[in-house]
């Protein structure tokens, strides 16, 4: 059973529900004062102030809601993540339009896995090795970007 489930009956739960039904009561209240205390006598507003303070309340509270959810699952998830190093995405290489290859490291084990639309196929395995390095990536390239960048700026102090 999750935690967050175990909060339901709570007076964690209790006291969100006084909190978020007090919240959701404010902008009427406000509404009625604010209207009764700016309109004139005999005259008609378009929109009242009331409306759009209740309606700007009202997505802040739906907003904090979603928030605190969002922490109450994060912090009560029992679902393990993928920061744990459990499986690993080493590296991989786009060999089509809507096909990969990819390199995952799983304990002690490499797999090299073909990835297509609606299918995964483990092409090769083999022991994991302390350190791959590609033979394009040993030396940096000598048209890349940030040596671009430089004989610009270079260019530029001298004139």
């Amino acid at each position: 059973m999750l935690p967050l489930v175990r909060l339901i009956g709570s007076p964690v739960r209790r006291a969100c529900i006084v909190v978020f039904g007090w919240l959701l009561d404010l902008p009427t209240a406000v509404a009625t004062t604010t209207a009764a205390a700016t309109a004139p006598a005999g005259t008609a507003a378009g929109v009242p102030a009331g409306g759009i303070i209740q309606v700007a309340l009202g997505l802040g509270s739906v907003l904090i809601l979603v928030g605190a959810s969002a922490w109450l699952l994060k912090r009560f998830s029992s679902i393990p993540s993928s920061a744990s190093g459990l499986i690993r995405i080493i590296g991989g290489t786009a060999v089509g339009q809507r096909e990969r290859i990819i390199l995952v490291e799983i304990a002690d084990t490499w797999l090299v896995v073909g990835i297509a639309p609606g299918q995964m196929r483990t092409l090769h395995t083999m022991p994991k090795t302390e350190s791959v390095v590609a033979p394009d990536a040993q030396a940096p390239a000598d048209n890349s970007f940030a040596n671009w960048l430089h004989r610009v700026m270079e260019r530029r102090k001298r004139a």
